[in-house]
């Protein structure tokens, strides 16, 4: 279990960008305020996928938003990790899944949520969203809540 941010293996270190898909390079740090439900939110608007079947660049914004328990994730392990889908190959659905389940992997959080929101390609913008609220908590149904309600109103485009 790390109890300190002296594990932290990218803070503070000149690190290589990963060229694969890399799960490890997602580093965590002890929660401050592990008594606090709040929101830590990350839009990452220069992510970059392939697409698996015709190789093709997607781009995407990705909104990233967790209640943390007793970790929360480094942000530039974070930037280094969604990097590494530069050179993936992922359907857009799978990609904010696969983050999803890394993160919950590392952070055991309440509650997650990601978002991507990829310039349309062909015509068709595709915008997957997925969440995760902790079972047999408050959590699990503010899940649901948010997923049902989730696309209710048209969003204004006005970024593509």
């Amino acid at each position: 279990m790390q109890r300190d941010n002296e594990d932290l293996k990218n803070l503070g270190r000149k690190v290589e960008y990963p060229t694969t898909y890399a799960p490890e390079m997602l580093d965590k740090f002890l929660n401050r305020h592990p008594d606090n439900d709040y929101f830590v939110k990350f839009n990452c608007p220069e992510f970059t996928a392939l697409c698996p079947i015709t190789g093709q660049p997607d781009y995407a914004t990705i909104y990233i938003s967790y209640i943390p328990d007793l970790y929360c994730v480094e942000s530039k392990s974070l930037k280094l990790y969604l990097f590494s889908f530069r050179n993936h190959g992922d359907f857009h659905e799978d990609v904010v899944n696969v983050i999803m389940k890394d993160l919950i992997k590392l952070l055991n959080p309440r509650y997650i949520e990601v978002w991507g929101k990829f310039l349309p390609r062909g015509g068709i913008s595709i915008d997957p969203y997925c969440n995760y609220g902790r079972k047999d908590t408050k959590f699990e149904k503010m899940a649901e809540i948010r997923l049902t309600n989730h696309d209710l109103y048209p969003e204004k485009v006005d970024n593509r």
